[in-house]
């Protein structure tokens, strides 16, 4: 008897995992995606600072070269300003009252037309226009010279209208002094 309880108690068990329900299948979801998460971009390459001294350097030399690339024109045979003139000289003017250190050489120039001693006189009436214009806009005459040319260095050679038109100017080469 021995013997049987020990196969009973196996047998009853077998049979109770024989008959028992099987589970129903769990859907086990899948983990979920791991977002991949890129490093962060390297910080953007700074350009090393640029020296204060070269940098008011440079916008000197840009102040400058708009007052030398704005010539001053005439009509023909006059030293009067004309509207466009006076607008030009308004800009020029308010440069030159911010920047005190620059100095201005005005330029007289005219056309080929005349006698060399009427140009000189004529190109001398038109840079004497442009400096009264900029004293009387606030610039300090101290700052200003003159000289003419006459028509000893033309802007544009020929003998056409549009070359004359070319050469009846002022034209200003600026110098920083310190």
């Amino acid at each position: 008897m021995k013997t049987i309880v020990p196969i009973l108690a196996v047998g009853a068990t077998i049979a109770l995992f024989a008959c028992a329900k099987k589970p129903e299948p769990v859907e086990v979801a899948p983990p979920p995606e791991v977002e991949r998460v890129e490093p962060p971009p390297p910080p953007p390459r700074q350009e090393p600072q640029e020296d204060p001294l070269e940098a008011e350097r440079r916008r000197l030399e840009a102040l400058m070269n708009k007052i030398m690339s704005d010539d001053v024109y005439f009509e023909f045979d006059k030293a009067t300003l004309t509207v466009q003139a006076r607008d030009i000289l308004t800009e020029v003017g308010d440069i030159l009252k911010r920047e005190t250190r620059f100095t201005v050489l005005t330029e007289g120039h005219t056309d080929e037309r005349g006698t060399e001693n009427y140009n000189m006189g004529l190109g001398m009436r038109r840079a004497d226009a442009v400096v009264k214009f900029l004293v009387n806009y606030g610039v300090s005459s101290s700052r200003m010279t003159k000289v003419s040319y006459g028509e000893e260095q033309p802007k544009a050679s020929g003998d056409s209208e549009d070359a004359y038109a070319q050469n009846r100017r002022a034209a200003f080469r600026v110098k920083i002094n310190n």
